[in-house]
């Protein structure tokens, strides 16, 4: 419901300031997320049933092909992880690999979370855009991470 009327040339200056801000919080707050938090065997991050070990992904919409293009967010930031090539298959590396996969899907959970706040300053229609941009932006990268996530999994378990 929207409470608060701006001039729509605001409200879009608006919309414009406040994704970006948005994003980069659910950004900031993940990064700061101790290690504990990200256990890759929680029931949150592991693969269900349903997903086959992330196969689904690939069976239905072809994760492969284009995951490559995603931009990886452990590049932008100073220490970050890169997880878009695993530069080491050693037990550590790839411990650090799937705690990195599962902080990258938690961001871009809560990326796609705070749609309903432009609800409070744009018409009513705007929030179903916002909610349709949050999903297009993030969920491609959070079925990346659940597609890659089971097959490092594998190889770690082969590994013990």
């Amino acid at each position: 419901m929207q409470l608060i009327f701006l001039p729509q040339g605001l409200t879009i200056l608006l919309c414009f300031i406040v994704w970006p801000l948005l994003q980069v919080s659910a950004a900031l707050l993940c990064t700061r997320l101790p290690d504990r938090f990200l256990d890759y065997g929680a029931w949150f991050y592991r693969a269900h049933r349903w997903e086959n070990d992330g196969e689904i992904y690939q069976k239905w919409l072809q994760v492969r092909r284009w995951k490559k293009y995603l931009p990886d967010g452990g590049s932008l930031v100073k220490g970050g992880f890169e997880k878009k090539k695993l530069v080491s298959f050693d037990t550590d590396n790839l411990d650090k690999y799937l705690r990195e996969s599962c902080r990258a899907e938690m961001i871009h959970w809560l990326a796609i979370l705070p749609f309903w706040m432009f609800d409070f300053f744009t018409p009513p229609i705007v929030m179903l855009y916002m909610l349709i941009y949050a999903l297009v932006i993030n969920l491609p990268c959070v079925l990346a991470q659940r597609y890659n996530r089971p097959r490092i999994v594998r190889i770690v378990a082969r590994r013990k």
